[in-house]
């Protein structure tokens, strides 16, 4: 009797840790990933958005089941903007043993570059700053650089400039972030392209920039390239505006026409500075909900899933932050179809293979996403647009810097 009874619980026993078995197969795999970024704090006016895109693309792949059982667990948390935070993020994420990093900042991007490498991790920053991936395998620039951005708007000017040389001031971020796409610029114009830089401007935090643009225009200054974030834009347009030195139409002689790169422009912008920043140029790697497209389809309805209010939804930081949590995603689901384990190395490689007729198109941007071991910037193209009666609409198609290849 007692040899029975030991029997039966050896069945029993062995039938609970096949279930149990069973429910975790039938449970799937959870991958991990961390992002770090300011969702308060400095530029938490593109973190906070940025941050619900990533949230709520992941949560659409796992309700949707588009790896099949298996999850995403993106863990994320507010730095504010501050780099030693950042780190310690970064660091705790790793004992999570997450197998991509998602980080923001270009400060901590460039501080983080050496444990990135020691941890042979890829990395999807929302810093576009060329300088992150100089001497480094593992950061992949989700769309073109900043400096891209500005050698490409430099070029739009020249291009539709009347006249010998289009006399431009640079009105940039002081900061490394600000500072980097100058250089390029400059070699841009050292290269043959027909422009003069007057002057390089690093602002500060005047709430008056009259005696700036006066100075500007007293020296033939017909264009104002922006490399900052929007707040100081907007107060720049509104006092042009108010001393009436802002253009009506593209290159108005003894006016300035102003334009800008990436995070200078959005919906945010416009609510900041209202009529104020009609005929603003920008330049963007991403479709924006002003002009119609499934693209923007697909992300108004992600937002209206998950509640979103309507600027978040309208943001192309919201847009910017579920792009890259669709580029991670593809990189897994991938590595998941070929069989392969889900670790730092797979993923890694899958990026460096996202390439020629395996290049990745979301629905998030002007163009695909393409990675190989010498090129480190997703998304090539450019759109220009420009604020007319209220809204950011398209100025032509998308284009691409020439210059650049000529300085690289």
């Amino acid at each position: 009797m007692k040899d029975k009874r030991c029997l039966s619980l050896t069945v029993l026993m062995l039938v609970m840790v096949f279930a149990f078995a069973a429910s975790a197969t039938a449970g799937g795999k959870v991958y991990k990933l961390g992002l770090s970024l300011a969702i308060t704090g400095p530029t938490s006016d593109a973190g906070n958005p940025y941050s619900k895109g990533v949230e709520d693309y992941f949560k659409f792949v796992n309700e949707t089941k588009v790896l099949g059982d298996d999850t995403i667990d993106c863990i994320i948390r507010d730095d504010q903007y501050k780099t030693d935070v950042t780190k310690r993020n970064f660091e705790e994420y790793l004992d999570e043993g997450i197998v991509m990093y998602l980080n923001y900042s270009t400060g901590s991007t460039l501080g983080l570059k050496r444990d990135f490498e020691d941890e042979k991790i890829a990395v999807l920053p929302a810093s576009y700053h060329a300088g992150n991936v100089d001497e480094s395998n593992y950061i992949f620039l989700p769309v073109a650089s900043y400096s891209e951005q500005l050698v490409a708007l430099s070029e739009y000017v020249v291009k539709n400039h009347k006249g010998d040389k289009a006399k431009v001031a640079m009105f940039i971020h002081p900061s490394a972030f600000g500072r980097g796409p100058v250089e390029d610029a400059q070699k841009a114009v050292a290269a043959g392209l027909n422009m003069e830089i007057v002057e390089v401007v690093e602002h500060g935090k005047d709430l008056d920039n009259s005696a700036m643009l006066k100075r500007l225009l007293s020296k033939g200054v017909q264009y104002v390239l922006c490399h900052t974030v929007q707040s100081p834009v907007a107060t720049m347009l509104k006092d042009s505006a108010r001393l009436d030195m802002t253009a009506k139409t593209y290159g108005e002689e003894g006016k300035l026409t102003f334009l800008g790169v990436h995070y200078t422009g959005g919906n945010d912008l416009i609510a900041l500075t209202g009529d104020d920043a009609e005929g603003y140029f920008w330049t963007c790697s991403f479709n924006l909900t002003s002009e119609p497209g499934q693209g923007t389809d697909e992300q108004l309805a992600l937002a209206k899933r998950y509640a979103r209010d309507e600027k978040a939804a309208n943001s192309h930081n919201y847009a910017a932050g579920i792009m890259v949590a669709q580029v991670a995603t593809e990189a897994i689901k991938r590595a998941k179809d070929k069989g392969l384990e889900i670790n730092k190395e797979n993923l890694y490689n899958e990026l460096n293979l996202m390439n020629g007729a395996n290049e990745y198109t979301p629905y998030t941007t002007m163009g695909p996403v393409s990675y190989s071991a010498t090129d480190r910037a997703g998304v090539d193209m450019l759109q220009i647009y420009s604020v007319q009666d209220g809204v950011f609409k398209k100025i032509g198609d998308p284009i691409q810097s020439e210059y650049m290849k000529k300085i690289k």
